[in-house]
């Protein structure tokens, strides 16, 4: 898959999905939802910058 079906899945991941960074959240108390929630993004992202 392109670099350009990862730009649009990030910009759809960032309306849809929660912004832990700004709610402050512990990663060292997140649940295991969050945590996935968080590598989602992570791995969207990283393949989204990739060029």
């Amino acid at each position: 898959m392109g670099t350009s079906f990862f730009k649009l899945l990030a910009k759809i991941n960032k309306a849809i999905l929660p912004s832990f960074t700004k709610q402050g959240l512990d990663l060292a108390k997140a649940s295991k939802i969050q945590l996935a929630l968080i590598g989602w993004r992570y791995y969207v992202t990283t393949r989204a910058l990739n060029q």
